[in-house]
Formats: C-alpha cells, sequence, structure tokens
C-alpha cells in the first residue's frame, strides 16, 4: 500500500513487511517499523505483506497497518512504536482495509475478507479505543466476503461497505444496513470506495465491470 499524508503533502508512507515514512515525497525511505506480519511459512502464492494502510485525519502520526495474514497494528507516534490490536479479532484473515475515523480520534474500522482460506463471513468491526476492543458491525450483511468501508464525508452514521456481492448502506452507524444496487450489475464486487467530498459523491472501483459515480445527498436525507 502507498499512502499520502492528509496532514503533510511532501509525507508519503509506503507498506513492504515493513512500514516506511518518506518526508520528501518518496525521494528517501526509512524504515519505521519491524515485521509487521507473521512472517509465514511460504508456498506456491508468496504473502507475509502489508494490504492497507491509514493515516487519522484528525492526529498526525496516529497511523494503522492490516496485514495479507491477518495482523493489525497501530502507532500513535508516526512508527516510532507499534501495538498489535487483532489479538480479539478472526485470526489469520486478510486485512482487506482498515480505516482511521473523520469523526472521532480513537475509532477505527476494520474489514477482513476470508475468501483465500474458504471462509465467506461478512466481517465488519469498529473500535472507539484505538483497537484495544472491537464491535461487529452491521450484522445482517449477507455472506459475502468484504473489501472495503468508507465514512459518508458529513455523517458518522452513515457508512458505504463494498462486498463481493455489492454496495451496501447502514444509516444508523452499523447497526444494521441495506442494499445500494440501482443502476448496478447484478453481484458486482465492489473493491474500492472513494468519497468526493466537495461535489457529495461516492465513487465505486469495481472487478471488472468499470467504474460507478452517484451522488449522496438523498442518502443523507433518508439518515436525519
Amino acid at each position: 500500500p502507498i499512502l499520502l499524508s492528509k496532514h503533510n503533502q511532501d509525507v508519503f508512507y509506503f507498506g513492504s513487511n515493513k512500514f516506511h515514512r518518506s518526508f520528501s515525497k518518496g525521494d528517501s525511505l526509512v524504515s519505521m517499523s519491524g515485521d509487521l506480519t507473521t512472517n509465514p511459512q511460504q508456498g506456491d502464492v508468496p504473502f507475509g505483506t502489508l494490504s492497507t494502510m491509514s493515516e487519522s485525519p484528525i492526529r498526525f502520526g496516529l497511523i494503522y497497518t492490516g496485514s495479507d495474514d491477518g495482523l493489525i497494528h497501530v502507532t500513535k507516534d508516526g512508527g516510532y512504536s507499534w501495538n498489535n490490536i487483532n489479538c480479539k479479532l478472526p485470526k489469520g484473515l486478510y486485512v482487506s482495509r482498515v480505516v482511521a475515523s473523520k469523526f472521532k480520534e480513537s475509532r477505527v474500522y476494520v474489514t477482513l475478507n476470508g475468501y483465500r482460506n474458504d471462509h465467506f463471513n461478512a466481517l465488519v468491526y469498529v473500535s472507539d479505543d484505538y483497537g484495544t476492543t472491537w464491535k461487529q458491525i452491521p450484522k445482517d450483511l449477507p455472506y459475502e466476503s468484504v473489501n472495503v468501508i468508507r465514512e459518508d464525508p458529513t455523517n458518522e452514521n452513515i457508512l458505504y461497505i463494498g462486498t463481493d456481492g455489492g454496495l451496501y448502506v447502514s444509516l444508523n452507524g452499523g447497526n444494521s444496513c441495506m442494499m445500494w444496487n440501482k443502476g448496478l450489475p447484478y453481484s458486482i464486487p465492489v473493491h474500492d470506495i472513494a468519497i468526493q467530498p466537495r461535489d457529495n459523491e461516492i465513487v465505486l472501483g469495481t472487478h471488472g465491470r468499470s467504474l460507478y459515480i452517484a451522488g449522496l445527498g438523498e442518502i443523507q436525507k433518508a439518515a436525519k
């Protein structure tokens, strides 16, 4: 994963099995961690690398990493010290997203994708204490692997979740969700979600089925 800091345009983060930081737009990198994976025994398909990173939009240096072999770490000092925070989550599953909240400093979301392990439960979690404790949300998602989660740009109770079967929306902070599929092909894998706050739009990146854009105004009205 590659990440540009929202706090300083010159700060660039890069993930291998370690966390690397640059203060010079990537012209030079410094390794800021040891191995943040389990360093698994390799087979035909190598793994043991970081798969996702997120820096808090609220606090510079508060950064989370997730790996393809199931580890999640947090640093609160820009990478000088790290804590493993996945001890209360399912083990060994691909961390498809870790997302630091823009509404509360201590809040973080995680999605786990287990299809590589023949594990197809929808696994989405939220923590309000930097990953010390976790709560599974929403529990009414169908039996589909989860790829991504994003917050709404204006309402902390609205969450957008992309799975191998489509796009889902929660209007109540993850207590429940509904499918948002009008205008999308049937059972489309949503692999990435971007939010354009200026135009108040959501952008979907799918698996082989192009890009899709929609306005967020009606969803936001429904949540009020």
